[in-house]
């Protein structure tokens, strides 16, 4: 079985989005991969995914709401055959915690472009914007790594 780790930076907007497209294209297609999220950071251990996560998920026929915030570890380095930084930061933090071998989410279809942290834009529309993009990337991932 292969398996898959996304990781962002509290592990509350984007990594949940990947865990959850990663995991409908999963189901849905019958394929034997596991899936997970993590942040780099500490500081939403135990939440649910944001409000606006969760709502955009659910606008596009995906539950993330069970999700809980955890941070990545050592360990998840040895579990998952793919560890997935969202953007460059996250790059450098799993390169800093001993992870050699991380590739970055916006590399399979985004041309290498970090996939930006939707609260950096205005309103609702960065989710959205943040969504399509992590759905494009994370079914071009699972095609060319999977």
């Amino acid at each position: 079985m292969k398996s898959i780790i996304f990781v962002c930076l509290g592990n509350i907007c984007r990594s949940p989005i990947a865990q959850g497209v990663a995991q409908e294209y999963i189901t849905k297609n019958n394929l034997d991969i596991k899936v997970d999220s993590a942040g780099t950071g500490s500081w939403h251990i135990g939440e649910s995914p944001c409000d606006n996560s969760i709502t955009v998920a659910k606008n596009n026929g995906i539950d993330i709401s069970r999700q809980i915030a955890r941070q990545v570890n050592l360990e998840d380095f040895q579990t998952f055959d793919l560890v997935v930084g969202l953007d460059s930061r996250n790059m450098q933090d799993l390169k800093k915690l001993g992870c050699k071998e991380a590739v970055k989410l916006g590399d399979f279809g985004f041309e290498g472009q970090d996939v930006p942290d939707p609260f950096f834009f205005e309103g609702f529309e960065g989710f959205d914007k943040v969504y399509n993009m992590i759905e494009t990337c994370v079914l071009e991932l699972i095609k060319q790594k999977c």
